[in-house]
C-alpha cells in the first residue's frame, strides 16, 4: 500500500504546466503592498450528512467558522479562514480564535502581506502559540502573495506536480450497518478513501472496521481513525482485532509514545495527526513512533507557510503525507487544494474537501470535486471569489 520510495517526478503536463512558470502572464504590481485593515466574520458551516460523531461522545450537526480579510493599500483583499472542530477536538475553540485575531490585528496592519514570513515573525513576537488564529492571517497573506504576483498559491509553493489528487471523507461513528452504508453510497459517488471514525469499544470498532472494508471496492484505502480516542489497552485489543484486515490505523492514542507503544507489535500501518505539531514531532513520529504517515492539518501547525515546509521535510523522510485542516468550508478547501497540488504524487495519500462536507460556500462552491479527485484553482492566490456580500457584518475591524 506504501511506496518503496518518493522517486522523482517528471515535468508536468496540462493545464497548470503554464502556471508552474513563475511569472508567466503576471501582472506584478511595482512597489509593496500595505495591509490597512483586518476584518473578522463569524459565519455556521452545517455538515452535510446529518451529524459528524466522533470518539468520547464528540458530536456536532455544525461547527462555527471565522474568515479573516485582509485590506490592502492597493485594493486586493486577502482571505484567511479557520473553523475549530469544537472545542474538544484540539486546543482552540472558535472564541479563543476571535480573541487573538482582535489581539494579532494591530501588529500585523501597515506590513507587506506578501512578505509572508516577516508576518509570522510579527505574529509570534507579539503572542506566543495560538498557531490556530494564526493559520487564518497567514492564509490570507498567501492569497494576497499570489494575487500581486498575478499567480496562484501552487506556483509559489515550487508548481503543481498533479493536475488532480485523491480525497477523502470521513465516516461518522455510527453502527457498523450505518458505516458500511455510507461508504457505500459514497463510493458510487467516486471517494475511494475513507477516514471511519473508531476509538470507543475496541472489539465493537473492530466490527465497524471490517464492516466497512467487506463492504468497500477492492482499490478503496480504509483508514480507522481513533482521534486519540482509545487508551493503550483499548487501542492494542483493537488493533489486534484488525490484524488480519488490510487497514491503517490513525492516532490510536492521544500521545505520539502511546501511539508507539500500542503499534509497536501491529502489521498496521501507523498514521499520526492530532500529536504532531512541529518539526521535531515529525522526526519523533518516524524514528521513535514508525508511523507509515502524518496528516497535516493547515491550523494546527500556524498555516501554509508551516505545513508547506512540514510538507516538504515529511516527502525527503520518505513519509506519507494526507493534507487537510479541522473543518471549514470554500477558502480552506481552496489552501488544502494548493498544497495538496504541489505535493509529490506518490507520497500524497490523501486530501479533504470540506466544501463537499459542509454547506461553507461563500465563494460559489469552489474548488469544486470530481468523482473523487480535487484539483488546484488556476486563478490568482487562493483562486476564488468569496462573496463578501453573503457574509454578515465583520464580529469586528481593526484598521491602520
Amino acid at each position: 500500500m506504501l511506496p518503496v520510495a518518493c522517486r522523482p517526478l517528471r515535468p508536468p503536463s496540462g493545464r497548470h504546466a503554464a502556471a508552474n512558470r513563475l511569472g508567466a502572464g503576471a501582472e506584478g504590481r511595482v512597489g509593496p503592498l500595505k495591509i490597512t485593515g483586518l476584518d473578522c466574520h463569524g459565519y455556521e458551516l452545517h455538515y452535510a450528512h446529518g451529524e459528524y460523531v466522533m470518539s468520547g461522545g464528540r458530536a456536532a450537526v455544525s461547527q462555527i467558522g471565522t474568515l479573516v480579510r485582509l485590506r490592502t493599500d492597493d485594493g486586493p483583499d486577502g482571505w484567511g479562514e479557520i473553523t475549530p472542530l469544537g472545542a474538544t477536538y484540539l486546543p482552540a475553540f472558535a472564541e479563543g480564535v476571535r480573541t487573538a485575531l482582535r489581539f494579532l490585528a494591530p501588529h500585523v496592519i501597515g506590513l507587506d502581506p506578501t512578505n509572508v514570513s516577516a508576518v509570522g515573525r510579527a505574529m509570534d513576537s507579539a503572542l506566543l502559540g495560538h498557531q490556530y488564529a494564526k493559520s487564518a492571517v497567514d492564509i490570507a497573506c498567501w492569497d494576497l502573495r499570489g494575487k500581486a504576483a498575478g499567480l496562484p498559491i501552487s506556483a509559489l509553493l515550487g508548481g503543481v506536480l498533479q493536475d488532480d489528487f485523491p480525497i477523502y471523507e470521513a465516516v461518522p461513528l455510527d453502527s457498523p450497518e450505518s458505516m458500511a452504508a455510507f461508504v457505500q453510497r459514497r463510493g458510487a459517488a467516486g471517494i475511494k478513501r475513507f477516514q471511519l471514525k473508531v476509538g470507543n469499544r475496541p472489539l465493537d470498532d473492530a466490527a465497524r472496521t471490517r464492516a466497512v472494508v467487506e463492504a468497500a471496492t477492492s482499490d478503496t484505502i480504509v483508514i480507522a481513525d481513533s482521534n486519540g480516542g482509545w487508551n493503550l489497552l483499548d487501542a492494542r485489543i483493537a488493533m489486534n482485532a484488525m490484524s488480519d484486515l488490510p487497514v491503517f490505523v490513525e492516532q490510536p492514542c492521544r500521545t505520539t509514545d502511546d501511539c508507539a507503544l500500542a503499534a509497536r507489535h501491529s502489521n498496521l500501518p501507523l498514521v499520526l495527526d492530532e500529536s504532531i505539531v512541529t518539526l521535531t514531532d515529525v522526526y519523533e513520529a518516524k524514528r521513535a513512533a514508525g508511523a507509515a504517515s502524518i496528516n497535516i492539518k493547515i491550523s494546527r501547525v500556524g498555516g501554509l507557510t508551516a505545513a508547506a515546509r512540514m510538507r516538504d521535510v515529511m516527502q525527503e523522510l520518505n513519509l506519507m503525507v494526507s493534507i487537510e485542516d479541522t473543518w471549514g468550508g470554500d477558502v480552506i478547501t481552496a489552501a488544502v487544494s494548493h498544497l495538496a497540488a504541489t505535493t509529490r504524487p506518490e507520497c500524497l495519500l490523501m486530501t479533504s474537501f470540506f466544501n463537499d462536507w459542509t454547506d461553507g460556500h461563500i465563494a460559489g462552491y469552489h474548488p469544486r470535486s470530481v468523482n473523487g479527485r480535487g484539483s488546484a484553482p488556476t486563478g490568482p492566490g487562493l483562486g476564488i471569489e468569496v462573496d463578501a456580500s453573503a457574509l454578515a457584518a465583520p464580529l469586528f475591524s481593526v484598521a491602520a
